[in-house]
């Protein structure tokens, strides 16, 4: 495994910090300072320590559920000072890492972290992602089509953040999705997706000229928000934990 993929996934550090402190010297392996990035190292063999501090694959797992409210952003900090996920989080999870990111507009389900390890396969799976969606305007033929059969687009920049910079996206096709009100006004949907792309559904909808006017998340691999209050969180449940674990196994096993 690379060095900075390696002080990443067993750390609080993130990529980019890994780098850094690779890079300034601050890093060594077995002893001797180590500044190239790309280094490999063996996770059952070498030691690597960062400012005298030993990095140490690690098994420990917790994992949070938390109900974002609208108007929080998922980020550390804000240059602007808007009010980040973490203002209303309790302290002790200051250090979690959100699994992908909802935007300040959406609401709902949102899972967090101690083990950056866990945080990247979930973030990176295809695991369905559920969402109750409301969008101005009716449901129509062509948008069912791509629901059901994916779609490209080389500008997918309707719906998008102002300063993004991601334009051309393909979208795969749904797994699962319900009308639950279809009118010439406003119409909501249940849908069922297995990626986490920027700002991915109000761009889908956006296409069709349709806007995005509320979008809650309400399931996760199969971690549901049900009852939570907005701004509350939770651990997983005994169950949901051992399902998780099932999950890693696989996904290493497959992996290896």
């Amino acid at each position: 495994m690379r060095l900075n993929k390696f002080i990443s996934h067993h750390s609080t550090y993130s990529r980019r910090e890994a780098d850094r402190a690779i890079q300034e010297g601050y890093v060594r392996v077995n002893g001797e300072v180590e500044t190239n990035p790309a280094t490999q190292v063996d996770e059952k063999r070498d030691e690597v320590y960062i400012s005298g501090k030993k990095v140490s694959p690690d098994d420990r797992l917790t994992v949070i559920v938390y109900n974002k409210p609208r108007g929080e952003l998922v980020t550390k900090n804000d240059p602007r000072g808007r009010r980040i996920i973490y203002d209303t989080l309790d302290r002790k999870f200051r250090h979690f890492i959100p699994v992908g990111r909802l935007d300040y507009a959406t609401e709902g389900l949102l899972l967090l972290t101690d083990n950056p390890k866990v945080a990247s396969l979930l973030m990176h799976s295809k695991l369905e992602r559920i969402y109750k969606v409301k969008i101005k305007g009716p449901v129509t033929e062509a948008m069912e089509a791509a629901m059901r059969e994916g779609m490209s687009l080389d500008d997918a920049t309707a719906g998008a953040h102002e300063h993004s910079d991601v334009e051309a996206m393909s979208f795969a096709p749904f797994y699962a999705y319900r009308i639950q009100k279809n009118r010439g006004d406003y119409s909501t949907l249940k849908i069922a997706i297995g990626e986490g792309k920027n700002r991915e559904i109000r761009r889908f909808f956006a296409h069709f000229g349709a806007e995005v006017v509320d979008l809650k998340r309400l399931a996760y691999g199969g971690i549901e928000l049900n009852n939570l209050p907005t701004g509350k969180s939770r651990y997983l449940s005994r169950a949901e934990y051992s399902n998780l674990r099932e999950f890693i196994k696989e996904e290493e096993k497959r992996t290896s």
